[in-house]
């Protein structure tokens, strides 16, 4: 039996970052059940412990390795409502595969991959309709957020039997699946496929629709006689490093640069209608996901070089160890232990380069990583014309400040317990408006319980 993981094809780095196509091509059938013939079967399966949506794993990839890939498919569907999604962004390696125990000696089963298979399988160029649900409503319940957390609960309560409306403040629904994760890891028919099943269940998605204005929490409930309420609208508000020069032309916040490129279709531009500026040199400053899509998204876009900034070394990135071998590969150059200190602007107000620091590493603060201490006169000036700022986002204050009744953390997340109940009757949340920015699938675990929750919040009120 194989040590390793069945290599991933993906496209050559020296063509894939000229394109927007997906990177990592997929399993064909043959390689999936070679795959999955790795799995140990535990009876205990740790790994179901590392899923935050519980799927049955080795069930699943059980039904792989005979070839009965609808089955799978159904087995996967039972718990995950975004299969082919969190087989491509979900970090694995930190979850369910970091449990397997076939990893002990040597590399651990290809759990996300085999999940891409059976979705990509299942989809098979069409969107794989799942049974409908109850005629008869259970309750109106209205989701706020059209991103993972949200997709996941409105799915949820659309197959127990509730009328289900999602309201989404931009003109498409997907959240951080459309406007932040790149094409080139993500396409965009893949989660617009999931969309459509979730309309097929009823879910009824109203866009343009910004909570707090359009309506309030309260109207919500109480004008529009809805039964409960979920908010899932994420973290979406951009960090900065109030250093000098941020304001120069030529300074993007993550979120901005992201979102033109992913949602606005920039790169296609002037096919469509939203341009997008990179200059021939471009610094992105970060150690994120969303830096290393950043920096790579730069490149597709024209760029010349490619810097990530960022203050600590390889080993303290918080990105994905594929997402930071995929940038190496196509070129982005690793500017580490190196922390910006003001952007440098020419006569006309547009970026000339980023000033930094070189940094050495402490003793580690409260993170767990080691903590970036400044050399001494280490000033060095990086010739850029674009700076990208990926340091992380918070949650958009409008509907907390709209809510009155609803508890609010220091940084502006919204208090719920860990099924989703906010301090406001009828009122849950989750995902990283709870939690602050984490994984897609992290959300989708909060969706899930929040649903569950909902579900006999709304019983036990009927009832009453």
């Amino acid at each position: 039996m194989s040590q390793v993981k069945h290599r991933m094809p993906e496209q050559d780095p020296k063509v894939r970052r000229h394109n927007f196509n997906e990177v990592a091509l997929g399993y064909d059938e043959e390689t999936a059940r070679a795959e999955a013939a790795r799995c140990l079967q535990c009876k205990h399966a740790p790994c179901v412990r590392g899923c935050p949506v519980e799927i049955n794993i080795p069930a699943f990839i059980q039904k792989v390795k005979e070839g009965d890939f609808v089955s799978a498919n159904s087995i996967i569907r039972q718990h995950n409502n975004l299969p082919a999604v969190c087989g491509r962004v979900c970090p694995q390696e930190d979850q369910c595969e970091k449990l397997c125990v076939r990893g002990i000696k040597g590399e651990p089963v290809g759990i996300g991959r085999l999940e891409r298979f059976v979705a990509d399988f299942s989809m098979g160029g069409t969107c794989p309709l799942p049974e409908m649900p109850p005629a008869d409503k259970l309750g109106r319940v209205a989701v706020i957020g059209g991103g993972p957390a949200s997709l996941t609960a409105a799915g949820d309560l659309a197959r127990i039997g509730y009328q289900v409306s999602l309201f989404e403040a931009l003109h498409t629904p997907g959240g951080v699946l459309m406007y932040g994760i790149p094409e080139f890891r993500l396409p965009k028919d893949i989660v617009k496929c999931e969309i459509e099943i979730l309309k097929y269940l009823g879910v009824e998605m109203n866009v343009n629709a910004v909570i707090g204005k359009t309506f309030t929490v309260d109207e919500l409930l109480q004008e529009q006689s809805y039964d409960a309420v979920f908010i899932g609208t994420g973290a979406g508000l951009p960090h900065f490093m109030k250093m000098p020069g941020e304001n120069l032309n030529g300074v993007y916040s993550a979120n901005e640069f992201l979102t033109r490129v992913n949602l606005m279709k920039a790169y296609k531009f002037p096919e469509t209608a939203t341009p997008v500026k990179v200059g021939r040199n471009v610094a992105v400053v970060g150690g994120g996901n969303v830096a290393m899509d950043s920096a790579r998204t730069a490149l597709r876009l024209g760029a010349e070089k490619v810097y990530i900034v960022y203050r600590r070394s390889q080993k303290e990135m918080p990105a994905r160890a594929e997402e930071v071998e995929h940038a190496h590969e196509e070129g982005v150059n690793f500017q580490l232990l190196t922390n910006p200190e003001a952007v440098l602007g020419d006569e006309t107000g547009w970026v000339k380069g980023l000033e930094c620091v070189l940094m050495e590493l402490g003793e580690p603060d409260v993170s767990g990583r080691r903590r970036p201490i400044v050399k001494p006169d280490s000033n060095f000036v990086i010739d850029v014309d674009t700076v990208v700022i990926a340091i992380g986002q918070g949650p958009n204050p409008l509907i907390q400040d709209t809510t009155p009744g609803m508890d609010t953390n220091k940084h502006g997340n919204i208090v719920a317990d860990e099924d989703g109940r906010t301090t406001k009757p009828g009122v849950f949340a989750g995902g990283d408006i709870v939690t602050g920015a984490a994984t897609v699938i992290l959300a989708m675990g909060a969706g899930k319980k929040a649903a569950t929750s909902i579900h006999a919040y709304i019983q036990a009120k009927n009832k009453s």
